[in-house]
Formats: C-alpha cells, sequence, structure tokens
C-alpha cells in the first residue's frame, strides 16, 4: 500500500471485544452497559476500563427497541438547508424537545418533491418516535400507515394533502392582505405581488390576501403585476426588474418571502426611488436596511409542532388539530413611503 492510499475504516468495537479484553462473559459486559444493578462494582469498573480502551459505544437504540421502548428521538424534515426559516424553527423544536429528554434528527429533501418519501422513509425505518414535517410533494398519503401504526406525524409551514395529521401554519393570508392594507392606506394603486408558485400552500394563501386586500379597496387586480415564478432569491431579483421595465411599473411591492424579498433588493440596489417594498418574513439585516416586513415567530412554530407531536403520543385517537399563528406588520420606512407624484 502506498503512502498516499486511503486507509481502511477500522471496525468499531462490539460486545464481544469488550468482553476478551475485560475477561468476561458478553452477559456481564450487557448488564454493565445497560446500568444493571447486579454486577460488582470491581467488575463493572474492569469492564468500563476496557470499554473506554476500545472507545466502544453502545448502540441503545437497538438496546431499546428490543426491550420494546419508545425511541427518544423525533425526526425533522425541511426542504432547504440554507433557508434560514427553517434553522429558526428547528430551534424551538430543539429546545422543547430537550425539556423532556428527547432529541431532534434533521433531515432536508432540498424542496425536491421527488426526494421527500426517500428521505422520510429513511428516518421511520429508524424507529423515530415522531415526524415532524414540512410537506414539499403534492400527496402525503404513504404516510397513512405509518400513522396508523402509532407514529404521530405534525406538519409545519403548510398542512399535508391526503393525510390526517396535526399541523401549524401562520396567518399567511391576514398578514398579507395587512401589508397591502397598509400600502394602500398611504395612497399606492399599483401594488406587485413577487413570490412562488401559488400551488405551494404558503404562497398561494399570500396571494390570495394579495388579491382580496386590492379587491377590498375597488382596485382591478393587474395578473402582469403578479411575479409566481420567484422561487428562490435569483429568479425574484429578475422578475423585480421586469417589473421596472413595464410602462407603468408598480409603486409598491409584497415580497412573498425572505429570499424574494432579498432578491428585490439586489435589483433595487443604486436607485435613488425604488417601489415601495413590504417582505413576507423577516431576515437578517431587514431592521438595519428599514425594510417594512410581516413578521411571525419560526421558534413558537417549532415550540407548538414539538408540543403537537408529543401530546399526540398519548392520544393518536384524538382529532386531528391546526393551529394558526398569528403574524404582525413591522414598519420600518421602506413599506411606508407614498408612491410618487
Amino acid at each position: 500500500m502506498t503512502p498516499d492510499a486511503p486507509r481502511a475504516a477500522i471496525p468499531r468495537a462490539t460486545l464481544a471485544d469488550v468482553a476478551r479484553l475485560a475477561g468476561v462473559s458478553v452477559k456481564t459486559v450487557s448488564r454493565v452497559v445497560s446500568g444493571e444493578t447486579n454486577v460488582r462494582p470491581e467488575t463493572r469498573e474492569h469492564v468500563m476500563q476496557a470499554a473506554r480502551r476500545l472507545r466502544f459505544r453502545p448502540n441503545h437504540l437497538a438496546r431499546d427497541l428490543r426491550r420494546g421502548a419508545i425511541s427518544t428521538t423525533v425526526a425533522f424534515v425541511i426542504g432547504d438547508l440554507t433557508n434560514p426559516f427553517y434553522s429558526r424553527v428547528a430551534a424551538g423544536i430543539e429546545r422543547t424537545l430537550a425539556e423532556q429528554d428527547l432529541t431532534m434528527v434533521l433531515a432536508a429533501t432540498d424542496d425536491n418533491p421527488a426526494r421527500e418519501a426517500a428521505v422520510v422513509q429513511a428516518l421511520l425505518e429508524r424507529r423515530v418516535r415522531s415526524l415532524i414535517l414540512v410537506p414539499i410533494a403534492d400527496d402525503q398519503g404513504y404516510l397513512e400507515g405509518e400513522r396508523q401504526l402509532g407514529t404521530p406525524v405534525v406538519t409545519v409551514d403548510r398542512p399535508a394533502s391526503n393525510l390526517i395529521a396535526d399541523s401549524v401554519v401562520f396567518a399567511n393570508r391576514d398578514g398579507a392582505a395587512e401589508a397591502v392594507s397598509s400600502l394602500l392606506a398611504v395612497g399606492h394603486r399599483r401594488v406587485a405581488f413577487i413570490g412562488s408558485s401559488p400551488t405551494l400552500y404558503t404562497h398561494g394563501q399570500r396571494l390570495e390576501g394579495y388579491r382580496a386586500a386590492l379587491t377590498s379597496a375597488g382596485i382591478a387586480i393587474t395578473p402582469t403585476y403578479e411575479r409566481t415564478d420567484a422561487a428562490d432569491s435569483g429568479s425574484a431579483e429578475k422578475a423585480a426588474r421586469e417589473l421596472l421595465d413595464l410602462d407603468e411599473p408598480p409603486t409598491a411591492v409584497l415580497a412573498g418571502n425572505n429570499r424574494a424579498s432579498t432578491g428585490v433588493l439586489r435589483a433595487w440596489r443604486g436607485l435613488q426611488a425604488p417601489p415601495a417594498l413590504i417582505g413576507f418574513d423577516d431576515f437578517d439585516l431587514a431592521d438595519a436596511l428599514g425594510i417594512t416586513v410581516v413578521a411571525h415567530e419560526p421558534e413558537e412554530m417549532g415550540r407548538q409542532a414539538a408540543l403537537l407531536a408529543l401530546a399526540r403520543q398519548d392520544d393518536l385517537g384524538a382529532p386531528a388539530e391546526q393551529l394558526v399563528l398569528p403574524t404582525r406588520l413591522v414598519p420600518r420606512g421602506s413599506g411606508e413611503q407614498p408612491p410618487p407624484g
């Protein structure tokens, strides 16, 4: 073997390896690592020294499942790991689980609907206690059998499709309507929406709220001002530039999420008098940049999702529950400026 050749991984030590080094039976080692008390102190210390020398790690999950115990791990499946919104939801989940001596394992689908079932299945095979999911695919019916077998399923940010499951969502429609109404109140009449596809629950609800506020004010909905193909900041930047090039560009924009807001700001960089802007979702530096936002509490969404998962474990037969968490408009200047002229 050449010096640069990769080394094979060293196999992990087993119970039998520890038993041989300690000069005791495998059953005695099993009793020690399981915390049983019917082992002499000197034998226990001898076994523990052998385990430390071999860097032995007991497989508590396998042990607990053999005993019929419930796993102490809750799975959280998200979309895009780079989206800070999900990290804040995860923080709320993790803190709540820690209070119950439970742990969270995180996995991502990369916002790819085709990957959702595979990622979820891999976690379920590890017999997680509960599943908290941000649905990406159009259908979560594949989880119905698992739910009936006793695994609680809670969805966050959007409800599941074809699955009876608890969910925690924000008041997306009301938040968007409040934002647009505030723009109309200072004189705007040409208000645009930049977001992702309305087939995605959150953006569909926000688009509905945008339209409802315009209709309520007697303003006709203009399809040209609706850009619903901005799934990331790059496409949102492109959409914002296209809106500026219209013969009658909008004087105000509602950005559908934090990534859309980022794209809009990039498109408007250097403009002396950019349109008014309100972003749905707060984001880093929004306060420093003076960006008005529709804010909410992702950590609270995570906390409530974890509480629902824990409660569902104790009452699998109760009707599914949907919690709708409020939003609030946070004025910082970018959404309060009147239209030019």
